[in-house]
């Protein structure tokens, strides 16, 4: 059992353990022989984390606790800026490059808070894909079914930051999500994590994937420790969430797009799901959300990611293609027969179609969808061939992508039976209802676990 963010801050207020006793732990985790640390790190930090862990005792002892993330060891996706080091972003195409002078934001507010950063966690390359497959770093194995027929996919691209989790080396994985990479990893690898509203959390220092869809979140135990995270990452006072009620909760259920290819498996979970929050009084719509069958044509020619990543790598890619992971450079080269009036038409279809959306959304406290709608794929399986690894990079992006169009926020839970391959359950609602979602997401939660 993964102790949460609470657990553990409780501990060291209540001199249980310290902040040096647990960061030697998460460190011993990541470099062990037989674990998953040298697939999950591109880079540990361990000289710099156990000062800062003896720092946060020190404090501590003295009366001083930054946030209730004092003390706590975190990991930071490869995508954040950190002084005097290149952002290499799961690649090996920007070795080289100038160092940043400075760290990102959200890194400065994680050690302004008494986060302990043990290091950065891989992804897959420049974020632009959803599986967490890394052919320079390796690929994190899913916890689930590990040992069997060489593993199964972690979710991308912050795949690293959930196996971060899952395994004890960090109690937090700090990440990106441009189209799902949060919510995604989070659900194969059965595990929370919340996608916030994008203008919450300051991109400054964080390389880019799509400016108009990025967003910074964090994958945790629990929504209570996502929650702790958040305030942190958007510079805000921590409040903890109090439980929606049930009983009267509305919560539309799409039923066009997002059950497309549903295995048993997973749809066998949401039915559980669905029927506890019917008994506890929740109300269930299902019925059609029309712009939903929109967005595939809004997206046709690649959308602000492909339009956008190829703006920021169209020199990178001149001068160093080839040490690119070719399934995602294809991917990138998608943006550069982009024109600007075909830009422009997806800004515009973005307007009208958000509009739609959260006119449907108006009557409802949330949008429920199974957060991807299969179980996690073999690793093997999507190495084998291209048609096999875009089939499912495809199908495993669509849920998510849905609620970073729409500008919203959205959390992934867990609503698998124990011992069976991990499926989340999204809830999702319109941009700036960020505190309310965690509320609601709380008593889901809470429900789930009975």
């Amino acid at each position: 059992m993964i102790q949460s963010l609470h657990q553990q801050s409780e501990e060291l207020r209540d001199n249980g353990s310290s902040s040096l006793a647990l960061t030697e732990l998460a460190l011993q985790r990541a470099a062990a022989a037989d674990g998953e640390g040298a697939r999950v790190f591109t880079r540990l930090y361990a000289d710099s984390a156990r000062a800062a862990a003896s720092a946060s005792d020190t404090l501590r002892s003295a009366g001083i606790v930054r946030s209730p993330i004092e003390g706590l060891p975190v990991s930071i996706k490869d995508l954040f800026d950190v002084a005097g080091e290149t952002t290499l972003a799961g690649s090996v195409a920007l070795r080289g490059y100038p160092a940043a002078t400075e760290s990102a934001v959200v890194v400065k507010r994680l050690i302004a808070a008494g986060a302990v950063i043990v290091g950065r966690t891989n992804m897959t390359e420049f974020a632009y894909s959803g599986l967490g497959i890394n052919p320079h770093y390796g690929t994190p194995r899913n916890p689930w079914q590990r040992e069997v027929d060489g593993g199964r996919i972690p979710g991308g691209s912050s795949s690293g930051a959930a196996i971060s989790v899952t395994d004890g080396m960090a109690v937090a994985g700090v990440g990106s999500d441009t189209g799902g990479s949060i919510r995604i990893p989070a659900a194969f690898c059965g595990i929370t994590g919340f996608k916030p509203t994008a203008r919450r959390v300051p991109m400054q220092g964080v390389l880019p994937l799509s400016e108009n869809l990025d967003s910074i979140g964090a994958m945790a135990p629990t929504v209570l420790c996502c929650a702790m995270m958040d305030a942190v990452l958007a510079g805000e006072e921590f409040v903890a969430p109090v439980a929606h009620p049930l009983r009267g909760l509305r919560l539309l259920y799409p039923t066009n797009v997002v059950r497309d290819g549903m295995d048993e498996h997973v749809a066998a979970g949401m039915q559980a799901a669905i029927a506890k929050l019917s008994a506890a009084g929740a109300v269930i719509v299902e019925q059609d959300i029309p712009a939903f069958n929109e967005l595939a044509a809004i997206n046709a020619k690649g959308g602000f990611t492909a339009a956008e990543a190829w703006a920021w790598h169209r020199q990178l890619i001149a001068e160093r293609k080839d040490h690119y992971d070719q399934r995602v450079v294809s991917r990138i080269l998608r943006g550069k027969d982009m024109s600007a009036a075909d830009l422009l038409d997806v800004l515009h279809g973005r307007r009208r179609w958000i509009a739609k959306v959260e006119q449907q959304l108006a009557g409802y406290d949330a949008l429920l969808m199974p957060t991807v709608p299969i179980v996690a794929p073999k690793i093997a399986d999507l190495q084998t061939g291209d048609d096999a690894y875009y089939a499912a990079n495809g199908l495993i992006l669509r849920n998510p992508t849905l609620v970073n169009f729409l500008d919203g926020c959205a959390v992934s839970l867990p609503c698998h039976a124990a011992g069976t391959a991990p499926v989340g359950l999204s809830l999702a609602a319109a941009g700036g209802n960020d505190h309310r979602l965690l509320s609601i997401a709380l008593a889901v939660e809470t429900l789930l676990k009975q």
